[in-house]
């Protein structure tokens, strides 16, 4: 089984809620509202092309759009590769809390 770090599970399982409009701005709120932390957009780019290049996600230029003065925005989506590792982590965590309730510490 393949690993990725929670920071990369995270991104990659929103960039498929994202759907099309997976881009910078929009990740980095989702992101946020899943944590309740505020990434930085550097090393959300960072973590983003390192994702790429695991083959994991790609990426591709939209049409310019004027909401953004004719901009074009870099739209990630997810490859079949990450969707398998990502149905691989989901089941071995499953697996890991099959059992457990609520953690506590016995005094």
């Amino acid at each position: 089984m393949k690993i990725l770090s929670r920071s990369e599970e995270l991104l990659l399982l929103t960039v498929y809620r994202l759907k099309s409009e997976a881009y910078t701005f929009n990740i980095r709120g989702n992101l946020k509202e899943i944590t309740g932390k505020a990434s930085g957009y550097g090393a959300l780019y960072v973590l983003l092309e390192r994702l790429v290049e695991k083959g994991y996600l790609k990426a591709y230029m939209s049409d310019p759009t004027p909401e953004r003065g004719g901009k074009r925005k870099r739209i990630y989506t997810i490859t079949t590769e990450a969707v398998e590792v990502l149905n691989d982590i989901r089941k071995v965590e499953r697996l890991a809390w099959d059992g457990i309730g609520e953690l506590k510490i016995d005094k």
